[in-house]
């Protein structure tokens, strides 16, 4: 397992957060909770993990299909529970627009794949009870589910 330090940088919530590569992650919290807002919330660095992981495995099956990626763009949304101290997320909407020489039917496939198999993440956040949904874009044209 790789080996995560963290540091408070800030006098309340800010912490520099970093792996064995020296790779860094800046967290914190909004100003309005107290904190400096100067980095990533907690709980959006699940989103962002999120977005790495399918990517990851998204860009990957298209290469195996050899499809002619351009660019891959996700933005993803969600909402959490309001009961109690713990606010899981119980929503989360994936929209991936992918350019590039690709064929629709076969980015779908490369999406629905990530989401629903490869990508561990997803799968954290399913076992924790989200509802994750997503939505696919070739070259700015949607690319319906299949039936």
């Amino acid at each position: 397992m790789p080996l995560i330090h963290a540091a408070l940088t800030d006098p309340d919530f800010g912490f520099d957060i970093s792996d064995e590569a020296g790779h860094t992650l800046r967290m914190d919290i909004p100003v309005d909770q107290g904190g400096g807002g100067t980095g990533f919330r907690p709980m959006q660095t699940l989103l962002a993990a999120l977005c790495g992981c399918s990517g990851v495995d998204v860009v990957s099956i298209l290469k195996k299909q050899r499809q002619s990626l351009a660019g891959l763009e996700m933005e993803v949304d969600g909402a959490r529970g309001k009961d109690g101290d713990v606010a899981l997320w119980e929503t989360i909407d994936i929209r991936f627009h992918i350019t590039g020489d690709v064929e629709p039917a076969k980015a779908r496939r490369a999406v629905d794949l990530s989401v629903e198999k490869y990508c561990s993440v997803a799968e954290t956040l399913r076992r924790a009870g989200a509802t994750i949904t997503w939505q696919v874009t070739v070259n700015g044209i949607s690319v319906p589910a299949e039936d």
